[in-house]
């Protein structure tokens, strides 16, 4: 059976070049990393120079990088180490209603120990104003977390524009870049954000691998504590063969990320066309422009996102019917109500996310797929009245 993989934003496959550059990390310089012989030597020498791809990505220095286990962690730690480092000049954190569930558990937890969330609205299609976010800044605000690229809709936000308001009040400001690193430009200096974090395995790198980027001058404090690795920043033996993995995959990304951009943006955009004229009743989610360039979220009338993504398992497609990381929740997705998708659209909703090695003949399988597995559904569906449950 034919397997096509869709769901480019829960993960991605690790390349080749990353699994061979990783693979003498686990049997030759498989030393720790603090050793001061050469083994140790050697597996340090791949940890600086992964440090510097992955700078080189974002186009920061390479003393502004702090490896971590994922994205999570590096959110985390922004948001906690703030509220720790400046609890004493305030307690106001703004972020938005879209966040993934590692920004908004986080301000859940700090707002049951004293901190105060404001959490901002977006319009139709998941975009946060500069004037909104200026409206709701206070004499105690003290950061502003804002995430680059939507991981359910794909909205790229204007980081720029909103890190200048937060930078202009003398506010710090951090962006959730997991969706964002290697699927859009990526310029630190340019954008004036203060905190950024990354995922390895969204890069076609390793899981288990993040980091996280802080500018010079910003102090936070220490989210693990114990040795004095990464710079006496977050404590723990090294994920050697994570991080160079994380180094070469974020290498890659930097040599193609234009043509990653165009080759994922026709095969998205052939996918909609072909599915809004071969199923009817669809809907397009989030805006056409200024998106992730793999993302497709489409909402389909009368049935349910998940039986949709079991039936098209039995095709061998992998889909999500959301974010992978709460794809076992049954509650609808926050992300569509916020952009005031109907429970009833959001229900039948599916993500598609296309990548690499994404094909224009696995775009037609799935496009074939999915009518027959939709026009099967909407035929058992009780609410188009042909069949009943």
């Amino acid at each position: 059976m034919k397997q096509v993989y869709l769901d480019y934003s829960a993960t991605t496959p690790v390349k080749d070049e990353v699994v061979k550059e990783m693979l003498p990390y686990f049997t030759e310089a498989y030393g720790n990393p603090s050793s001061i012989y050469s083994i140790g030597v050697n597996a340090k020498a791949g940890l600086d120079l992964a440090r510097q791809r992955v700078a080189d990505l974002i186009n920061a220095d390479a003393k502004e990088i702090t490896f971590t286990s994922c994205g999570t962690e590096a959110d985390n730690w922004v948001l906690e180490g703030v509220a720790d480092k400046l609890k004493d000049k305030g307690n106001h954190i703004i972020t938005t209603k879209i966040e993934h569930h590692a920004i908004l558990h986080t301000c859940e937890y700090l707002e049951k120990h004293g901190f105060e969330v404001t959490y901002l609205d977006v319009d139709k299609e998941g975009f946060v104003t500069p004037e909104a976010l200026e409206a709701a800044i206070r004499d105690n605000t003290i950061l502003v977390s804002i995430m680059m690229v939507n991981n359910e809709i794909g909205t790229v936000q204007p980081i720029k524009e909103l890190a200048a308001v937060a930078r202009a009040k003398g506010i710090f400001f951090h962006t959730d870049a997991v969706q964002g690193l290697g699927n859009v430009p990526i310029d630190v200096k340019d954008l004036g954000v203060d905190f950024l974090s990354m995922s390895a395995h969204k890069i076609y790198g390793p899981k288990g691998v993040g980091a996280l980027f802080a500018r010079k001058g910003t102090r936070l404090s220490n989210f693990i504590h114990g040795g004095a690795q990464e710079s006496k920043k977050r404590a723990g033996t090294e994920n050697s063969a994570g991080i160079v993995g994380f180094g070469k995959a974020a290498e890659l990304a930097r040599e193609g990320l234009e043509n990653h951009i165009v080759h994922s943006s026709v095969l998205r955009d052939a996918l909609w066309q072909k599915i809004e004229a071969n199923i009817p009743d669809v809907h397009f989610n989030g805006p056409r422009d200024r998106r992730h360039p793999g993302n497709l979220n489409v909402s389909f009338d009368y049935i349910e996102g998940e039986a949709i993504l079991l039936m098209l398992d039995a095709y061998g497609i992998s889909v999500s019917t959301g974010s992978a990381c709460s794809s076992k929740s049954l509650a609808p997705s926050h992300v569509l109500d916020a952009i005031g998708v109907p429970i009833t659209r959001m229900n039948g909703t599916v993500r598609f996310t296309v990548g690499d090695f994404t094909t224009p003949e696995d775009i037609d399988y799935v496009v074939d797929a999915l009518t027959k597995v939709v026009t099967r559904l909407r035929e058992l569906s009780p609410v188009t009245g042909q069949e009943g449950w």
